[in-house]
C-alpha cells in the first residue's frame, strides 16, 4: 500500500538529490555535459568565493527579518481570530487572501510601494521629514522591503494553522485558569502555546526551509536584473538560490551550482535542527 509513495519519492526526490551530489563532484557544464571528475574542487572554490559568502549573508539576513517576525505576528493574529469575533468566517478567509494571490502580482505592487521617486512608502516617510530611501540600492533597505513582502504573503497562512491548533485545546483548561485568576496573557503563554507545541515546531521547520530557499520575491523585486539573478547592481539582496540560478542557468555551470545546492541543503538542515531545539525549549516553558 505504501509502495507507490516510496516509488514516487525515489524517482522525484532521492534520485535528483543523489544525482546532484554526483554532478557537484565534476566539472559539469549544462550544455556540454561532464568535463571530468574534480572531486571537492567545486566546494573548495565555493569557500573562497566572495559572491557565495555575500549571498549567504543576504539569505540569513532576509530569513531572520522575514521569518521570525512573521511567526510571532501569525501567533498573535491567530489568538485574535480565536476570540468571538463577528463575521469570523470572513476574517479567517481574508487573512489567507495574500497567500493565494500570484506572487508576480504581489511583487509588482510592492515594487510600486517601494519606488524611489513616486513610491507610497517614501511619500509617507516624507510626511514625517524622512528623506526618500532608494529601497533597491541600499542593502538594509532592500532587505526590509523584501522581508515585508514575504511577511505579507505568509502571516495569514501560518495564522490559520495556529488557529486550527488552538481550537483543539480543551476549553476546560481555560476555564480552570480563569477561575484561578489567571490573566489572558498568562493563559496564552502558559496554556495555549505549550498546547500547540507540535504545530509551532512544524511551522518553524517549514518556515526555515522556505526562508533559506527564498528566491521569487527578491528575484522579482529587481525588475532590471530579473534575467540575471544578481539581486541588485551590487548583489545587495542576492540570495543563495539566486546565486545558484545565476551559476546554473545563466553561466551554465551545473557542477558549481550543484555544489551550492548541497551546501544550501546542509545549511537548512543545521538551521532547522537549531530552530527545532530552541522552539521546543521555549514552548515547553510556561
Amino acid at each position: 500500500m505504501i509502495a507507490p509513495f516510496f516509488l514516487v519519492f525515489g524517482v522525484f526526490g532521492l534520485y535528483p538529490l543523489l544525482y546532484t551530489a554526483w554532478v557537484s563532484l565534476h566539472d559539469w557544464q549544462l550544455i556540454d555535459g561532464d568535463q571530468g571528475f574534480t572531486g571537492l574542487a567545486n566546494y573548495a572554490e565555493l569557500l573562497s568565493d566572495g559572491n557565495f559568502w555575500n549571498a549567504l549573508g543576504n539569505t540569513v539576513s532576509l530569513f531572520l527579518l522575514s521569518t521570525v517576525p512573521q511567526l510571532f505576528a501569525a501567533l498573535g493574529l491567530a489568538a485574535l481570530l480565536d476570540r468571538g469575533l463577528r463575521g469570523r468566517a470572513f476574517w479567517r478567509a481574508g487573512v489567507l487572501l495574500p497567500n493565494v494571490i500570484s506572487v508576480a502580482a504581489v511583487a509588482l505592487v510592492f515594487a510600486q510601494l517601494y519606488g524611489r521617486d513616486f513610491g507610497i512608502v517614501n511619500s509617507l516617510l516624507g510626511l514625517v521629514g524622512v528623506d526618500p530611501v532608494d529601497w533597491r540600492a541600499e542593502t538594509w533597505a532592500s532587505h526590509l522591503a523584501i522581508s515585508s513582502m514575504v511577511m505579507w504573503r505568509w502571516v495569514g497562512y501560518n495564522a490559520l494553522i495556529y488557529l486550527a491548533a488552538m481550537q483543539s485545546v480543551p476549553k476546560d483548561m481555560y476555564e480552570s485558569a480563569m477561575l484561578d485568576g489567571a490573566s489572558r496573557w498568562r493563559v496564552f503563554w502558559s496554556i495555549t502555546v505549550p498546547s500547540i507545541r507540535p504545530t509551532l515546531l512544524f511551522t518553524v521547520i517549514v518556515s526555515t526551509i522556505g526562508g533559506m530557499q527564498l528566491f521569487v520575491e527578491p528575484q522579482l523585486f529587481d525588475p532590471g536584473g530579473t534575467a540575471t539573478g544578481t539581486g541588485g547592481d551590487d548583489r545587495q539582496f542576492q540570495t543563495l538560490v539566486m546565486y545558484l540560478y545565476e551559476k546554473g542557468f545563466r553561466l551554465f555551470d551545473a557542477g558549481y551550482s550543484s555544489a551550492i545546492a548541497w551546501v544550501l541543503f546542509l545549511l537548512i538542515l543545521v538551521v532547522a535542527m537549531v530552530n527545532f531545539a530552541v522552539t521546543r525549549r521555549i514552548a515547553s516553558k510556561g
